[in-house]
């Protein structure tokens, strides 16, 4: 197998958190060098006991906030958190998709902020609980 090839099935498996300058560093240039890619930008870090990897059939997994830590809960002020979406999802496409876990309030600035970029039409993720797998849905906010 070529080195080009051994890389090429490494990068699906990739996990992108934002919240990791080194990480956004190498989000930043593979969304670049693919624009073709598909993106599942998941709200928050889930706890240990939740396997999201499924969802990466959908696209790379882009984390936007940590579950853990002072970046992790909004408590007093929502501007902060407001602003760290607008930055994480200002490249989020109608083809991508959100994957909605964490705090409800940081999925709800999700929802604001995408609806912003793409006009009120985007693609969210759907768990369901008997089939254990995920459903793509689509959403429009506006039709």
């Amino acid at each position: 197998m070529t080195s080009v090839k051994q890389k090429e099935i490494r990068m699906k498996n990739k996990i992108f958190e934002l919240y990791k300058p080194e990480s956004l560093k190498d989000f930043l240039e593979f969304y670049k060098a693919n624009p073709e890619e598909k993106f599942v930008y998941v709200a928050q870090q889930p706890p240990a006991n939740i396997n999201i990897l499924s969802a990466s059939d959908f696209g790379y997994l882009v984390i936007c906030l940590p579950n853990t830590g002072p970046d992790s809960q909004v408590i007093y002020s929502t501007s902060p958190f407001v602003r760290k979406m607008k930055k994480n999802l200002q490249n989020i496409r109608q083809q991508d998709y959100l994957l909605a876990i964490g705090d409800p309030i940081v999925i709800g600035i999700c929802n604001i902020a995408i609806s912003d970029v793409t006009n009120g039409k985007f693609n969210v993720l759907k768990w369901d609980r008997r089939e254990y797998r995920y459903y793509p849905l689509e959403l429009d906010f506006y039709n």
